[in-house]
């Protein structure tokens, strides 16, 4: 398996979980390990990160995939999320990976937009600012749009300032050139036959998941519900950026029982590469179980 791109199928779906490439997240430790899980008991977190042999102290950076998702009947090319771009010299490999699997930009129909954070439309545009699939029409949830492309208010988040200009700037550049070409949801439906967008707020106001289901086969994308495989077992501790934790914890148990329940293949888009496994019970949650 490459650490670039990695093709599996869905029933008759032919889908490539394509890397980005990584960002390095710098941690604020302070004793504990603090930008996953804001909201943890400092004595619960410890225990539960000795488990995956994590020392808060030491846990200086985490290395994220950022994983992009491309579905394909073999005539029409959906992608799911396309990348952060050139936020860093770290990222900005989507369409080289795409490219080296035989799919070019032109070749992709529709993009589906999770969320309006950078990591996830930042390579939404070229370096001229036009679109950079040109012939996809692009898929986002109405108050998702609706959020970024106003004033969106940011004071309740748990980054700093320059963060909050990243967020509001990468999104003003990605999201009002694709305004012509965008069609809005908002409620659950199917967006290309067999592959439907599932509400799960609460990461953003209109983040969504995707599902695709063929030939008795399912494949549940959460897209960024949980940001590391702790989510699952602690399903309501919540990130820095998360807008509404609540409604976090709401999608994580729904999405999670799902998955769990009609024992379907998950993505996720920073688990690591290809971020592809399957949530499992544990006593009164669930754990992360990698292909």
């Amino acid at each position: 398996m490459s650490s670039e791109s990695h093709r599996f199928d869905v029933g008759s779906y032919e889908c490539i979980a394509i890397s980005d490439g990584t960002f390095s997240y710098p941690q604020p430790t302070q004793n504990v390990f603090i930008n996953f899980f804001v909201n943890a008991p400092e004595d619960r977190l410890r225990r539960v990160l000795r488990d995956y042999d994590v020392v808060p102290e030491q846990w200086r950076e985490y290395v994220s995939p950022y994983i992009c998702l491309v579905i394909s009947d073999g005539r029409d090319h959906v992608l799911v999320d396309t990348g952060a771009g050139t936020i860093a010299p770290t990222t900005g490999r989507l369409i080289p990976n795409l490219e080296s699997e035989g799919v070019s930009p032109e070749d992709i129909d529709t993009v589906i937009l999770t969320h309006g954070h950078p990591d996830h439309i930042g390579g939404t545009v070229d370096d001229s600012g036009r679109p950079a699939f040109p012939n996809a029409r692009y898929v986002m949830w109405k108050g998702e749009w609706d959020f970024w492309t106003s004033e969106p208010d940011l004071s309740g988040l748990g980054i700093d300032d320059h963060g909050k200009e990243i967020l509001v700037k990468v999104a003003t550049n990605a999201l009002h050139p694709i305004s012509d070409r965008l069609e809005l949801i908002e409620r659950e439906v199917e967006v290309t036959p067999g592959v439907r967008a599932i509400s799960a707020p609460g990461h953003t106001p209109g983040h969504i998941a995707v599902s695709v289901v063929s030939d008795g086969a399912q494949l549940l994308h959460i897209s960024d519900t949980a940001l590391h495989p702790v989510h699952l077992e602690q399903p309501d501790w919540c990130s820095s950026v998360a807008f509404d934790s609540e409604e976090v914890t709401a999608s994580r148990l729904r999405l999670f029982g799902k998955a769990a329940s009609e024992k379907a293949l998950v993505m996720a888009t920073h688990f690591p590469f290809p971020g592809l496994g399957y949530v499992v019970e544990s006593g009164e949650g669930w754990k992360w179980r990698p292909i």
